[in-house]
């Protein structure tokens, strides 16, 4: 029997590694593309995530899926993701609870910042201040003058300790100097029907949570948590130009990848995300949904969700915020 040189075995091996490597660089995608979402269908998240996905889908010229993986508030599709083979065919669309649940929970099975490959930054949008329709406070000095006088006393409802909401509300309770009662609900469907039966006073809601109880006259907005006026509510004034510095609070989705995935597909699904994001139908959609466009490039985005993991852990401390 006949063996080749050393040499031989050598250039043949040379040969081959050319031929290994083509066969594995098949085009992406080259399967279809899984969206997970940390929500039932019908949240914000599950809303774009299929927004996203249908013309995400016509871009790519690829099956676009989304997977509801609702338990845990998001940490077990967080989880999934972070697991998750890195080549670009399992996503994950969150939203801001996804820093403020870093900022204070310290038994996630993931590393916000090393599990995850930022892609692009969706949208942004405001949370509202509101009151009940049937509340004595028509503008928002009135409410901080009625909290004034009665210290202790006037009760704010959450979705849950931790949530964005309960940040929010902290933030313009600290730049007001006023002192409220926080009571955490599990979601913001028990929180709006306490705020419409008077067990609550005041509610710093999502647009997409509560603009349809504005629309019908049974709670009263009385500003925003933007850093100035937002096209979601352009007749109210944010909380900053009303004077409470230091109170600005934004509502953000987003897209991220498994730790490792190649920059070439971060950066193509980035361009098409971007090319989708700012399209004339998708604005329109977003401003129903009570958001606005916010594409991003990935170092953009991953600086951002840095900045907003160190900002929500700066605010927990100062305000005592714990995770239930």
């Amino acid at each position: 029997m006949l063996f080749p040189s050393r040499r031989t075995a050598l250039a043949l091996a040379a040969l081959c590694l050319p031929l290994a490597a083509f066969a594995q660089a098949a085009p992406w995608p080259s399967k279809p593309i899984t969206l997970v979402v940390g929500s039932a269908p019908g949240g914000s998240n599950d809303t774009f995530a299929r927004a996203l996905g249908k013309r995400l889908q016509d871009a790519l010229g690829q099956t676009v899926l989304v997977e509801n993986k609702a338990a845990g508030g998001g940490v077990i599709a967080n989880a999934y993701i972070a697991k998750a083979p890195p080549d670009g065919y399992a996503l994950v669309v969150l939203s801001s609870t996804f820093t403020t649940g870093a900022a204070i929970r310290t038994n996630l099975q993931y590393d916000a910042i090393k599990s995850f490959k930022p892609v692009a930054m969706l949208a942004k949008g405001p949370l509202l201040v509101t009151v009940a329709a049937n509340s004595p406070y028509k503008t928002i000095a009135e409410l901080v003058a009625g909290a004034k006088a009665n210290p202790g006393k006037l009760n704010y409802g959450t979705s849950g300790a931790g949530s964005i909401n309960h940040f929010a509300t902290e933030l313009f309770v600290d730049a007001a100097d006023i002192k409220v009662t926080h009571v955490p609900y599990k979601g913001m469907g028990p929180a709006t029907n306490d705020l419409l039966g008077g067990q609550i006073e005041i509610l710093v809601a999502s647009a997409p949570s509560i603009l349809s109880q504005i629309k019908n006259g049974r709670v009263r907005a009385l500003a925003v948590t933007t850093p100035v006026r937002s096209p979601v509510a352009p007749e109210l004034p944010s909380l900053e130009q009303a004077g409470y510095k230091g109170s600005a609070a934004e509502l953000w989705w987003g897209v991220l990848a498994p730790a490792g995935t190649p920059q070439p597909i971060v950066d193509k699904l980035n361009t098409e995300i971007n090319k989708i994001v700012q399209s004339a139908d998708m604005k329109d959609f977003f401003l129903r949904e009570g958001a606005e466009p916010a594409p991003m490039k990935p170092a953009e985005y991953e600086a951002f969700i840095a900045a907003e993991i160190d900002r929500w852990k700066k605010v927990a401390k100062a305000a005592d915020i714990k995770p239930e």
